[in-house]
């Protein structure tokens, strides 16, 4: 059933992919536009580089969350998720998985040519993708939980960066922290742990709220 579920979604996410390019190009632009602010000193783009990834993707992350929900609640497809037999988390983690392929993963691979872009070195380059997986799955996780607690309110797409922008910042930290060592020969490992320590931490509770959301919501 789960499967059956998420090709479904695949399959409308990909019916409707306008969230899913918009978000990839929002992500394109704002990196592209860091250059243009900031000078073309190569050193410093080097520098700055996977701090502005991570900053652009986690921006990035939030645009298509306010539909995340909201569209099946408004033609009535969630309460048919929820009496499909599926508990409530087990929709909240159905849909982190259709996010996640859908935008995260786009986002993760557009990094490395905007990484390339920067001039960012093969060390921190190594180091930027390697945090970047564990780091979108987070992102995705804490969007679903945000996503499902402003089902039904009014300008909830207000209300969910407000929502996931405090929550994502230990990500951001941790992912920028990382890729910094990795430039200055530093250790990185603990960074990197910290991530899959959060991503742990996220995988259980995120899901489990998001399905005591959705039930409030219906």
């Amino acid at each position: 059933m789960f499967a059956d579920l998420l090709r479904r979604e695949l399959r409308l996410g990909l019916r409707h992919a306008a969230d899913s390019v918009a978000a990839l190009l929002f992500f394109v632009v704002v990196t592209a536009l860091f250059p243009l602010g900031v000078g073309p000193e190569p050193k410093l783009l080097a520098r700055i580089g996977p701090g502005v990834i991570w900053v652009a993707a986690l921006l990035a992350a939030i645009l298509p969350l306010d539909r995340l929900f909201g569209a099946d609640a408004e033609d009535g497809s969630l309460d048919l998720l929820l009496l499909s037999g599926l508990p409530p988390a087990g929709i909240a983690i159905l849909k982190t998985c259709a996010h996640w392929l859908l935008t995260g993963l786009p986002l993760l691979l557009a990094s490395g040519p905007v990484a390339i872009m920067f001039g960012v070195e093969p060390a921190p380059f190594a180091v930027l993708m390697l945090g970047l997986l564990p780091g979108t799955l987070v992102l995705s996780l804490l969007g679903t939980a945000a996503a499902a607690l402003v089902v039904g309110a009014r300008r909830g797409g207000v209300l969910l960066p407000l929502l996931v922008l405090p929550l994502a910042t230990p990500v951001l930290i941790m992912g920028t922290l990382a890729a910094e060592a990795a430039r200055t020969d530093a250790p990185y490992a603990a960074p990197l742990l910290v991530l899959g320590a959060l991503l742990a931490l996220c995988m259980p509770f995120c899901p489990l709220a998001a399905g005591a959301a959705l039930r409030q919501s219906v």
